[in-house]
This record gives C-alpha cells, structure tokens and sequence, in this order.
C-alpha cells in the first residue's frame, strides 16, 4: 500500500494547491479526530491515443488497480471506467474520457492540436497524472471549447489532476446520511450541486451522493489569467448489497450529475 499512499498523496496535494483550495474548509467541517476516508477519486482526459483513458489507468494498475464497472454518458459524449485496488481501504479510482471523435469538426481539430503538444516522455510514470496542463491555449480557444462542452473547456484548461475527491459519509459517526452533510456545508457557506437534486441516487440503487460546487481558481492562460471552474469534493454513502458487503459500483444517473458540478453559474 505504500505505493498506493504515495501516489494518492501527491494527487491530493495538487488537488488542494491548484484545483480545489476550500478542500481543507471541508475537512475541518468533517473531521472527527481521525483522518476522512476518501471514497474515490475521478480523473478526466481526451479519448486520443497518447492520452486516452488507458494510458491514465495503467498508473493506477501497476499498483494494484483492476479494472470493474463501465459507464456511458450519451449526453456528455463521455465514456468512463472505474478501478478498485484489492485493499478495500484504497480509493477507487473513475476515469473518464471525451469522445472526441463524436464532437463538432471545430472541437476535434482543436483538441487534437492541443494533444499533439504533448510529449509521450511526459505521460511515462505516474507523475503526469498530477501534472497540470501539458499544453498551451488562450482564454478565446477556452471559451470556444467549454460552449460546446463544459469537460473539454476544463480539461483543457487545467489539464491532469484530480477533479474532485471524495468523503466516505459511511465513516462518518456524527452524520449518517448525505443530505446532513450537505446542510454543515451550506451552513458554512459551500455551494451544493443542485442538479438532479441535491442528493443524487438513493438507497435503492445502493448509492447516494451530493457534491459542493466547484471553486473558482486562477488560471494562467497563454494571453492572461481568468478565474474559472476548478476541483469540487464529492460525499458518497453506500448501502449494503444482499450478501453483507458495500456496493461498490456507480450509478450513471446520478454521475452525470455530478460532472455538473464544474459547470459555470451564471
């Protein structure tokens, strides 16, 4: 597990400094003495070859990950998969990608064109996975790409990173359920992803999960910075299958949802 530990504390790191700052807020708010156990995290990328859904796996299977559920987001022309290490404290890990060959002419030649920038030396080991954006754009080419689809227009402009981590509520002894946590955060002044509700899914479908909305960050374009959409913190309770154990899976429904979180808010 120490390899495990290692890579999810740098990815937390960048997290924190670039991608979601108020993180520590909610840890303050949830802490009970002990540390918050992280559910999962997600990662987003471009459905190319040089950085494709695999090639941000592999990392993660070299120590350990196996591959499990698959999800398809026909809306978002997304598709995603999530991995579990044999550890069952070690965070499961959702990797989604844009299929990019299913978007507009325009955004396609762009997003390639962005790809192609990066080195493959660059996507070797698993620093890059925390790595930032490996590209250059400007702020025109961002709003060009978020105005036909808010997850290209992020992942271009942040690149590699954790867009959001997640609280175990199933941890949680003060609190039992989403829909508490989610009343601590508003009282402190957290935004909630209202979208599809503010708890998404439902002890039938053995999942419940709400989600703050993303922070506002710096960042630093090729012709200046522009404050934008960054990480967000996610809250996941699970619910007992028949034989006794958590479910361990995602229901799309509610996770289309939660990609919402990074949306602007006019």
């Amino acid at each position: 597990m120490e390899r495990v530990h290692a890579l999810f504390d740098a990815l937390w790191q960048d997290y924190t400094a670039r991608l979601c700052p108020s993180a520590a807020k909610v840890h303050a708010l949830l802490e009970e003495g002990s540390p918050l156990q992280n559910d999962h995290i997600a990662l987003r990328t471009f459905a190319l070859p040089k950085i494709g859904l695999d090639r941000l796996a592999a990392p993660f299977i070299a120590i350990g990950y196996e591959p499990k559920g698959q999800y398809h987001f026909e809306a978002k022309n997304l598709n995603a998969h999530h991995y579990e290490h044999p550890d069952p404290k070690a965070p499961k890990v959702f990797i989604s990608e844009l299929m990019v060959g299913q978007c507009s002419t325009a955004l396609q030649m762009a997003v390639r064109k962005l790809v192609d920038q990066v080195d493959d030396a660059w996507m070797q080991g698993s620093e890059f996975l925390y790595g930032g954006r490996p590209w250059e754009l400007d702020a025109e080419l961002y709003r060009v790409l978020a105005e036909e689809s808010e997850y290209a227009g992020w992942l271009a402009a942040h690149g590699f990173g954790a867009n959001h981590f997640t609280v175990s509520v199933n941890q949680l002894s003060t609190v039992s359920e989403v829909s508490e946590v989610n009343g601590i955060l508003r009282q402190a002044g957290f935004a909630i992803n209202e979208s599809g509700g503010e708890v998404k899914g439902s002890p039938e479908v053995m999942l419940e999960q709400s989600s703050t909305m993303a922070d506002k960050v710096p960042v630093m374009f090729s012709d200046g910075e522009m404050t934008i959409p960054g990480g967000f913190y996610e809250f996941a309770k699970r619910y007992s299958l028949p034989d006794g154990s958590l479910y361990q899976g995602f229901v799309e429904a509610s996770a289309d949802k939660i990609f919402e979180s990074t949306d602007k808010v006019s």
